[in-house]
């Protein structure tokens, strides 16, 4: 059993707190997952340079000075790069090509994960109480346009921070699951044979990189995951953003929880509506339980609200 969170604010002026209306939906999901939790937030800032990789210092004390300045050695003069640190986390943004800066991370700094890369996400992931690493990372502080955020109780893997979710792949896509994929495997050796890399061996990678391959073979989002329901096999809420857009998908069998409320001002996804009720005007938000196998997805747009996709399978 595992809680999943989301939040897009369709009202750019409420934007600055979406932090603060996450944090509780994080902590009430705690129930449901007190092993580890994570938390990818999508914040698109206008004349922003280059891409912003996510760390998670895993190994000691962590010296970020001493990572930015070794960047800038091995890098050179190639533009404006800067290192916003905040405790075991940090957001390294560099105009460096990306296979590059992966290539020194793995070579030099052993003691650092990758959790993410791309022009608008941040990714926080660590063990603990999702209370506890919520006020660890200063989560009420964060803003952005959206987010999804996942708290796990472990049941077919190792409790470590790179088991947790949310799962990345490519650039600025990631993926939270509640369930359990019955042919992971499978999945990853298929995948393995294509020159496709995994971290871990949680299930939940193996769908994450299976829909980022089939974005990148041409695939829209909701392509992929039309094409993921002959390929995943088992019981999944899958939760999903990308930079422009927040996506929501239960299998066949709908058994694993999920509900939604739709304002004027957000669109707010849960496990449990109890994690949804501190939102401001939740009593008269449109509040439904996403039907099997329709795909919901949310646009983000800088004027007027988003439009619902639903695609029936």
């Amino acid at each position: 059993m595992c809680g999943i969170v989301g939040l897009l604010i369709r009202r750019p002026e409420l934007r600055e707190s979406l932090g603060e209306l996450a944090v509780p939906m994080l902590d009430c999901m705690g129930d449901r997952g007190p092993d580890s939790a994570g938390l990818a937030v999508f914040d698109q800032q206008a004349g922003v340079a280059g891409l912003g990789f996510s760390l998670y210092w895993h190994d000691g004390v962590p010296d970020w000075d001493a990572v930015l300045e070794h960047h800038r050695e091995a890098f050179g003069e190639i533009g404006d790069v800067t290192l916003d640190a905040n405790g075991d986390n940090a957001l390294l943004r560099s105009p460096a090509v990306a296979s590059a800066v992966v290539g020194w991370l793995s070579d030099h700094w052993r003691c650092v994960d990758l959790l993410s890369v791309g022009q608008s996400i941040r990714l926080f992931k660590d063990k603990g109480h999702p209370r506890e690493i919520a006020a660890r990372y200063r989560f009420e502080s964060l803003t952005g346009s959206h987010l999804v955020g996942h708290t796990r109780m472990a049941t077919e893997s190792m409790v470590s921070p790179a088991h947790a979710h949310p799962f990345t792949a490519g650039e600025d896509f990631c993926l939270v699951h509640n369930g359990s994929l019955s042919n992971p495997n499978s999945v990853r050796r298929r995948l393995q044979r294509r020159g496709i890399k995994f971290e871990t061996d949680n299930d939940t990678e193996a769908g994450c990189r299976y829909l980022e391959w089939r974005m990148r073979e041409g695939d829209s989002l909701e392509e992929a995951i039309e094409s993921s329901f002959a390929e995943l096999d088992g019981f999944f809420t899958f939760l999903m953003a990308t930079a422009e857009k927040m996506v929501l998908v239960r299998d066949a069998f709908a058994c694993k929880p999920a509900v939604v409320a739709e304002t004027d001002d957000y669109v707010a996804v849960a496990s449990e509506f109890r994690a949804l009720a501190h939102l401001p005007g939740v009593a008269q938000a449109d509040v439904y339980e996403p039907a099997p196998k329709v795909i919901h997805s949310w646009s983000v747009v800088e004027a007027g609200a988003p439009q619902t996709t639903a695609v029936v399978s």
